[in-house]
């Protein structure tokens, strides 16, 4: 089955260097790193179970469950998509602005996940939700640019341009037809509905804090 890697936008660079982005990067691999020192306690410490953040326990976990991931193969996967559209949403905001945009979109996406499955007892963990609402921000802001992918093909890997719209729109799609299946890391997961959820809290919420930004 074909494998879509987006790399970066090829149509635009940002004006401005993207010191959010970059320290959210930086912030992920750290905190993966205190999960492999810390182990499954450490990761249930800090990720939302539903169950629990609905009776009330342990909040902070919205926040916290952001920056764990699964492995290294859930970490990276997240990193290479936040590194694909974040800049540009970055620069049209403004590092503030998009910083709060980023964190609201993670606790939309998680606190939809939760309500989505109020009984469970599965940790959810990953910046997909807060990354999804990056794209959804992405997808109504420069829904023609082109962005610079590889395509594996089987074994075959081949550097392709596709626009904006069309790779963010398909990939909504498929979240949207697997919602209510979880996407299985090593310790649980994140829900598409937390995709769906992050997605359109950006598509929605962009314009609001772009609208602020200083000219670029």
């Amino acid at each position: 089955m074909p494998g879509l890697i987006p790399l970066t936008d090829a149509t635009r660079r940002p004006v401005q260097f993207p010191i959010a982005t970059v320290a959210l990067v930086i912030a992920n691999v750290a905190v993966f790193v205190m999960e492999l020192l810390g182990g499954d306690s450490f990761v249930m410490q800090w990720s939302v179970v539903p169950a629990e953040l609905l009776a009330g326990h342990r909040p902070i976990t919205l926040l916290t469950s952001m920056f764990l991931h699964g492995g290294w193969l859930h970490l990276i996967g997240n990193m290479v998509f936040l590194w694909a559209f974040a800049p540009q949403i970055e620069d049209a905001m403004g590092s503030a602005r998009f910083t709060i945009f980023y964190f609201l979109g993670g606790l939309v996406a998680m606190l939809a996940q939760a309500l989505a499955a109020p009984h469970s007892n599965l940790p959810c963990l990953g910046a997909s939700g807060a990354i999804a609402g990056v794209m959804g921000a992405f997808l109504v802001t420069f829904p023609s640019d082109q962005i610079k992918s590889i395509l594996l093909i089987g074994v075959f890997a081949k550097v392709t341009f596709i626009p904006a719209a069309a790779l963010i729109g398909v990939w909504f799609l498929t979240q949207l037809f697997n919602v209510g299946a979880v996407t299985e890391v090593n310790t649980g997961g994140v829900a598409y509905v937390a995709h769906v959820a992050g997605l359109l809290y950006g598509a929605i919420a962009a314009r609001l804090f772009e609208s602020g930004a200083p000219e670029r």
